[in-house]
């Protein structure tokens, strides 16, 4: 008896063994997709919400990211470009046209791209 039960012990910790190597990534062959966490939205959470403007998703899903100490706006960049303060062009931005919104605080915005990103900055990346 007692065999018995060390037999499907090891049995099942060698099949558990098996998936913890498995990386948890989904099917075969799918590799790793990114994750939305606190500080990015992923196109899987954007795409429910996409009849909206990429503000209006902000708004719905990460609300904090407009708020600030001051009454000035985070920067924003889209696809890579530098705009102005002013979160206007977010407003105009169809959800649908978005791939990924990141937000970056005040110090590692200032240390990736320089000075001036006194209220954080988010990026904005569209589908192309």
């Amino acid at each position: 008896m007692r065999t018995r039960v060390h037999a499907h012990l090891v049995l099942a910790l060698v099949f558990a063994a098996g998936l913890a190597g498995c990386g948890g990534t989904g099917t075969a062959g799918q590799g790793t997709r990114p994750r939305s966490s606190a500080d990015r939205i992923v196109a899987a959470d954007i795409e429910p919400l996409s009849q909206f403007s990429a503000y209006e998703v902000i708004e719905r899903l990460r609300p904090r990211w407009f708020q600030t100490r001051t009454r000035q706006e985070p920067m924003l960049h889209v696809d890579g470009n530098v705009r102005a303060e002013g979160l206007d062009l977010l407003h105009s931005l169809r959800a649908g046209d978005v791939e990924e919104i990141q937000y970056m605080s005040a110090s590692d915005a200032t240390t990736r791209f320089g000075t001036g990103y006194y209220n954080g900055l988010i990026l904005v990346t569209t589908k192309h």
